[in-house]
């Protein structure tokens, strides 16, 4: 199976224009969760993770009390691919 290829910055940037919460950050997609308490943190990285695991694409994820931050890129193609989109679609469904 081929490797994703990074996505141009015009295809990123409408992308982003259509999903409120996310910015490009250092060539990932990132946005902060609020949560009412750590345990839904943790809950929330856990169902996440496992999506991840089915795709084989994993995000990186920090968890505190009342928010996770999740970030997605394709570090082999040095940036966003369609699969990050795919993914922090599938991130918002969870949160």
């Amino acid at each position: 199976m081929a490797r994703p290829s990074k996505l141009e910055r015009p295809a990123v940037d409408a992308w982003l224009a259509q999903h409120a919460g996310w910015a490009e950050e250092e060539g990932a997609l990132v946005r902060t969760f609020a949560m009412p308490d750590f345990g839904a943190a943790l809950a929330f990285a856990v169902r996440l993770g496992m999506i991840a695991e089915k795709r084989d694409h994993h995000p990186d994820i920090l968890i505190g009390w009342g928010k996770a931050r999740v970030a997605w890129t394709t570090h082999d193609a040095g940036g966003i691919s369609q699969l990050d989109l795919d993914l922090a679609e599938a991130t918002d469904a969870l949160g």
